[in-house]
């Protein structure tokens, strides 16, 4: 399995992203090594098909998809039990995480 956190510097959510991201992984027993990708500027968020600031995948697919035609350097927000926030949450991860699991 491979697992990106796609991230720019300026994103102040990044961070808690990657442990929460680091926790989940653990619970769910994926041995997996995250690999961070810094997307530094608008050309390479193009490229990439970056929608914001944290961006978890899954060989590929983002585990939260959305409908997204402007890619840029630019936080994301998500939609949480708890409200929005900018990082999805560690219970939110775990269950993306099994559902990705569960299709192979």
């Amino acid at each position: 399995m491979k697992v990106e956190l796609l991230y720019f510097d300026d994103c102040p959510s990044w961070q808690q992203a990657r442990e929460d991201l680091d926790a989940a992984l653990a619970i769910q027993r994926i041995d997996a090594e995250v690999e961070m990708i810094r997307v530094e500027t608008d050309e390479a968020a193009q490229a990439t098909r970056f929608p914001g600031s944290p961006t978890i995948r899954v060989d590929g697919r983002d585990l939260f998809p959305t409908v997204h035609n402007d890619y840029s350097l630019a936080c994301r927000v998500y939609h949480t039990p708890d409200g929005q926030q900018g990082w999805p949450t560690q219970a939110m991860i775990e269950s993306a995480l099994s559902n990705t699991e569960a299709l192979r």
